[in-house]
């Protein structure tokens, strides 16, 4: 299902800033060499997670599903000198690509890139987050968030992507393991008395949740 008109996110990229030369390079060669180019963020959201970034002026970054390191660069770029962002990613390949894209970044120092799953890692990480990015296994995202929300400061946001999985959970009855596992979230996120959230139609569906005061 096609849930954003083709016209309107050509409209939206023509009146969004632009991307810089290394988003612009990780955009073009990851579609041109990925087997699955879709997952890559992309430049208007991309921009979005900029702007979330920056407004925040984040401490520690964590950032679930690096694929080939877009959505990390444009998530570090509010961080503070001292700050730190910590992405991972379970496919060696992608975790190459990414190493490389990062070398190249100026905030390539800040970015730590771990190997591995993300269950087993992010407790190992002894952080209080200010901005977290969730991107990775759809089936997960339930234990992924309930990982992350007592880590979360005062301030933090979560950002939960592809939460309306391609149209596919606005569907009766909702079929499919990832889009009944998105479903599954997002009535989990909506009953949890501990935060709050908002779901914006950007791209596949973002869900920004923060702690209520």
């Amino acid at each position: 299902m096609e849930l954003i008109n083709h016209l309107a996110e050509a409209y939206a990229a023509r009146f969004t800033s632009a991307e810089d030369e290394l988003l612009s390079q990780v955009n073009k060669h990851t579609l041109e060499t990925h087997a699955q180019p879709h997952m890559l963020s992309g430049h208007v959201q991309g921009k979005f997670l900029s702007f979330i970034s920056t407004i925040l002026n984040p401490t520690y970054v964590l950032e679930i599903g690096t694929f080939t390191g877009y959505s990390a660069i444009c998530l570090a770029e509010g961080l503070g000198n001292n700050g730190e962002l910590h992405t991972i990613e379970l496919r060696e390949e992608d975790v190459a690509t990414s190493r490389g894209n990062f070398s190249k970044s100026k905030r390539n120092k800040q970015i730590h890139l771990h190997l591995g799953n993300a269950k087993e890692i992010i407790p190992a990480l002894s952080y209080t987050w200010d901005l977290v990015f969730i991107d990775a296994d759809k089936t997960a995202y339930i234990d992924y968030y309930e990982l992350v929300v007592p880590r979360l400061s005062d301030k933090g946001i979560i950002l939960a992507d592809n939460t309306l999985f391609h149209g596919e959970v606005l569907q009766e009855p909702v079929t499919g393991k990832n889009a009944k596992a998105i479903h599954a979230f997002n009535e989990h996120v909506k009953n949890d008395p501990r935060t709050e959230q908002v779901l914006v139609t950007i791209r596949d569906g973002i869900t920004l949740i923060k702690k209520r005061p």
